[in-house]
């Protein structure tokens, strides 16, 4: 009877003992994921930063969160449900980032059209005083050459980053 006894005592000490360490290893994952959960949340923290401040910044932190996102599924499953979207980058932020980048283009684009209509004034005016001289028609030359390059390298850098936030948007 002893010996019956004591053999429950240990089975029931067994069963409770794995059960506690059943519990311990369930909190250890849990314990884990949240710690993965919050490095990729720090990982990203910079990037949302950078992409309100500036549209280009998402050609280069979207991709990083959308490689996050295929290898740590789970933890954007979290990060999703907290900020109530895709996180970090939600559909919304994407369209307002395309907006602001062709806001900022219209915005340039006429503080350059006034800067080199006065700098071609200024050369003008200098060709007129000067009575025809070729310097002073070089002059006035080089600023629509000036006024054409400049305008045609922003021009491509807006039409390449617009694009590619609008394969954001709809990808």
């Amino acid at each position: 009877m002893l010996l019956l006894t004591a053999t429950i005592v240990a089975a029931a000490a067994i069963v409770v003992g794995a059960r506690l360490i059943a519990v311990e290893i369930r909190q250890s994952h849990r314990d884990a994921a949240n710690v993965r959960t919050l490095t990729i949340l720090q990982t990203l923290a910079p990037g949302i930063e950078a992409a309100r401040s500036d549209p280009r910044a998402l050609l280069v932190w979207h991709p990083i969160a959308q490689t996050l996102r295929r290898l740590c599924p789970d933890e954007f499953a979290v990060l999703d449900g907290a900020a109530g979207g895709p996180f970090p980058f939600p559909p919304d932020q994407l369209r307002a980032a395309h907006a602001q980048w062709t806001a900022d283009w219209l915005a340039w684009e006429r503080s350059h059209d006034a800067d080199y209509k006065d700098r071609a004034a200024v050369a003008q005016q200098e060709l007129e005083a000067s009575r025809d001289s070729a310097a002073a028609h070089a002059k006035v030359d080089a600023v629509e050459r000036q006024k054409l390059e400049l305008y045609q390298r922003r021009y491509q850098e807006y039409i390449q980053v617009g694009k590619a936030l609008q394969s954001l948007i709809g990808g």
